[in-house]
Parts: C-alpha cells; structure tokens; sequence
C-alpha cells in the first residue's frame, strides 16, 4: 500500500495543489516576490518610524517629563494605530512587519524558507531605515524608543519577551487559520494585542516582542549590546506559539498559505 497517499499535504504546498499551474505563474513570479517585499518594507519601517520618531519628538517638544508607564502607553498607542492602518491597507499583499511572524509561517509550512530569509532582510534594513530617518529628523531623544532591559534583568527580559511573542504568534496564527491576514477583524486584533502588550512590558524592557522593532532603534543609537535579548526571546516564545497553534488548529491549510504570501495581482491565464 503507498503510504504517501495518506500523508496530508499542508501549508505553502496545500495552497500549490489547490490553486494548480497557476501557482507557480502567480504566487513564485518576481514581480509578487518584489510586491511582497516593498510591502514589508512600508510597514516595517513605518513601525519604526513612528515610534523612534515618536520618542525623541516626547523627549524634545512633549512639553515635561513623562513616567515610564506614560511612556509606554503613548508609544504603545503610536505603534498600534500604525499597525492597525498598515494591516488594512497592505494585508492583502504583506502584513508580517515582525521576523517572529515570518519565521512562524516558515515552521508551519505557509511559505518557503528562501522568501522567508530574503524577508529577515528587508525587515531588518527596514526597521533600520526607518529609524535612522526618524533621528535624522527629530534628534536621538528618548533612545529613540530603543527596547533597553532593567540593569541586572536580562534573562527576565528573556522571558518577557517570549511570553508576549508568543501571545502575538498566536493570535495571528489563530486568526489566519481561515480568515486571510487582510480580514476585517485581524487589524483591530493586532493592535489591540499590541497596546496591551507594550503597555504593560514597555517600562520593563521596552516590549518588543519583534526582532525588527528592536532592532531599528539600536542601529540608529549605535548600541547593539543588549540586543541579543530580543531574538532569542522571540524564537522561543514563536516556537511555542506554533506547536500551541498546531494543537489548537491543526496542520496549516491552503487559506494559512494565502495569508502568509499575499494575493497576487490579477494576471491573464
């Protein structure tokens, strides 16, 4: 008896065997692939942006001294608003703007390990971008919003970092799991986790949970040392969030795979 009839084809392959021929045509195409990547090149750097920006424009011209939890909420506030708005309107072609996010769908099967990388770079040189340009603008106050562990916390920041990861992986593992990443109801959740989120971890260690925001702040300031908190948590706390994800869901499908790669332009047959 062949058993390979019986294996179930899931993820990035599901979506291939659903869609036919036309896959290759559409979804492996260059002119998707750049779509996809000048897409993640927006949002990311526009997270950035805002919130690098948003912390040396408090520091120079917010008028008085803010209270680390004051801090956060506004910044929280900054970046859920921008993410929310960049789900709408660039959901339907790429809305990951998180390396955590990415390598998720890559675990699980949604997208192929070469776009996967090829997205690790454009996140990180974008996050860097739009830092960069935000200090460029307004001066380097406020750390530029830089995610900085408490003195003497590091691991606890750790572990921080892969409990709010994996809630983020999470939910948008959980809600792509049939609705597609531009669905009406993905951007308020998004946002809504990331308020939450980065209220309440902000004052502790910044509340990144993405490589990419954490990132774009500390090549901007120059001071890459404490990085290494920030990646490390999120692969943990991603790991988890995708073994939860399969229990809870089971095995991606085709709609996992169209949520995580986009929806090509509209081409002749």
């Amino acid at each position: 008896m062949d058993q390979t009839a019986t294996i179930p084809v899931v993820g990035e392959k599901a979506l291939a065997k659903q869609v036919g021929p036309r896959f290759y045509a559409d979804w492996t195409n260059n002119e998707h692939r750049a779509r996809r990547l000048i897409s993640e090149f927006i949002g990311t750097s526009g997270l950035t942006f805002v919130l690098s920006g948003g912390a040396a424009i408090l520091a120079q011209y917010g008028g008085a001294p803010l209270a680390p939890y004051q801090y956060a909420f506004i910044l929280s506030a900054v970046s859920s608003l921008w993410l929310v708005t960049a789900v709408y309107f660039l959901g339907d072609i790429s809305a990951h703007f998180n390396p955590a996010m990415t390598l998720a769908f890559a675990l699980r099967g949604d997208m192929g390990w070469p776009m996967a990388l090829v997205y690790f770079v454009v996140q990180l040189s974008a996050a860097s971008a739009g830092s960069l340009l935000a200090a460029g603008l307004f001066g380097r106050g406020g750390n530029l919003a830089a995610t900085i562990p408490q003195a003497g916390k590091l691991w606890q920041a750790v572990g921080c970092e892969a409990v709010l990861t994996f809630g983020m992986v999470l939910l948008v593992l959980s809600m792509a799991n049939g609705p597609k990443l531009d669905g009406s109801f993905v951007p308020i959740a998004v946002g809504a986790y990331v308020m939450a989120a980065g209220t309440m971890g902000g004052p502790f260690d910044g509340a990144a949970f993405n490589p990419a925001r954490a990132f774009g702040p500390d090549v901007a300031r120059g001071d890459l040392s404490t990085y290494w908190v920030y990646p490390l948590g999120s692969l943990i706390g991603l790991i988890v969030a995708v073994a939860v994800a399969r229990i809870l869901r089971g095995s991606a499908k085709a709609e996992e795979a169209r949520a995580a790669m986009g929806t090509p332009l509209d081409r002749a047959a």
